[in-house]
């Protein structure tokens, strides 16, 4: 195996594209698909070897099968929005072609997002003797992949996760996201949830914070939210008792956070205005910078990872796996910030599993499902290094104190 379409070419789509060209030893053949044919064609002239490019509208299962057909790829990697997944696998499975992405199915109407539609497919790619991987970016992704080497390497029983994800950098904006404004506000807006002693306990939105000490970063104020690898962690990993999921926040984004949604800015029902009816967050979306032009001048560092409780040989141990992510120099390598980078490095390393065999399979996978340590091995030299270490008692007592 060794040909690749990807689809979309926004901010972490354009990493993967680009990626994908500096290892040519792995990737022969490289096609890149989306809606706008313009973006594309910036991609391929940015691209250190040569890649194809073409116009498609992922929506359209006739039109994406027929893609899938004529270019021959071994996997699809999608790097769309979220709303197209099922459209794609769809694609997949009439084609005959893999399938990878890096974050699960919502519905356009609902901002819910959950693995179960997705799981849904296990007969049917099992069927034809494919191989669907969900949720190979960062987090979920890279995450799970932490997770597993921990549940295999450091522990007997993982009784806690906590999961936390910082970018401490500065891209000098009034107010952006750093990656699609619709998916993050539509993230950041719903209730917050964690799992405990086998329950979901849903919150109100970033009503739970906390200090979290960061690698090279230091303490940060983090909020509780809900995200997706949580679902299929607590399935896979032995002995859990708790998983929370913490992301950092700038005072100023939470200030015009509230402001957009008390004036209705976040609204992803359409209301009618002059006559037309129009999505307030679609059009929010429209006014906002794009992640894609965030990474010039962009400064600071992303600080991502997980923190372990559990038992070894009946012993209590404390873990910190992570990797810390420099802005700059993702804008360097590949032209573009690191929240970009750290999404669109991890499922070409994906990519380079399946096409090498040590990930393989029928059927649809999470990330933690799959063995980590080939990955893992491939993770810094592509560019994202990683560190594990135990922690003192001393550490993170902020987090280990409070009780959810």
């Amino acid at each position: 195996m060794d040909s690749v379409l990807i689809i979309g070419a926004g901010a972490a789509g354009s990493v993967v594209a680009k990626k994908c060209a500096m290892n040519r030893h792995v990737f022969k053949r490289i096609h890149l698909a989306s809606r706008r044919l313009e973006s594309c064609k910036a991609v391929q002239a940015a691209a250190r070897t040569p890649i194809e490019v073409s116009e498609l509208d992922a929506d359209d299962v006739a039109m994406t099968s027929e893609r899938i057909r004529s270019v021959k790829p071994d996997l699809v990697i999608n790097m769309a929005l979220p709303y197209q997944d099922l459209a794609i696998m769809d694609a997949c499975l009439a084609a005959g072609a893999h399938y990878m992405d890096t974050a699960n199915y919502e519905p356009r109407d609902v901002a819910k997002f959950e693995y179960r539609w997705q799981w849904a497919y296990q007969e049917r790619f099992r069927a034809k003797g494919l191989m669907a991987v969900l949720g190979c970016g960062f987090d979920p992704g890279v995450t799970n992949v932490f997770c597993a080497y921990a549940q295999q390497k450091l522990y007997d029983e993982i009784h806690t996760i906590d999961i936390i994800d910082c970018n401490a950098g500065d891209h000098g904006k009034k107010f952006a996201t750093n990656f699609n404004p619709e998916i993050n506000l539509r993230e950041v807006t719903q209730r917050g949830k964690y799992w405990r002693e086998g329950k979901w306990i849903d919150i109100d939105a970033l009503s739970l914070a906390v200090m979290i000490d960061y690698p090279e970063v230091g303490p940060v104020k983090s909020y509780l939210i809900y995200h997706e690898e949580e679902e299929s962690l607590v399935k896979n990993i032995r002995g859990l008792k708790q998983i929370r999921f913490w992301m950092t926040f700038s005072d100023n984004y939470i200030k015009h956070l509230e402001v957009l949604s008390n004036v209705g800015m976040t609204r992803i029902d359409p209301v009618m205005y002059k006559g037309t009816p129009v999505i307030p967050m679609e059009f929010l979306k429209c006014l906002l910078p794009a992640p894609s032009s965030l990474a010039e001048g962009y400064t600071g560092k992303t600080s991502i990872g997980c923190i372990f409780t559990g038992v070894r040989g009946g012993k209590q141990q404390r873990h910190i796996i992570w990797n810390v992510c420099d802005h700059g120099k993702a804008n360097r390598e590949v032209g573009a910030q690191a929240v970009s980078y750290t999404t669109g490095v991890p499922p070409v390393v994906g990519a380079m599993m399946i096409f090498k065999g040590a990930w393989k399979g029928s059927g649809v996978f999470n990330v933690e499902e799959l063995p980590p340590e080939p990955f893992l091995e491939q993770l810094g030299p592509q560019g994202l290094p990683w560190q594990v270490r135990e922690l003192a008692p001393s550490e993170q007592r902020e987090l280990f104190a409070l009780k959810t």
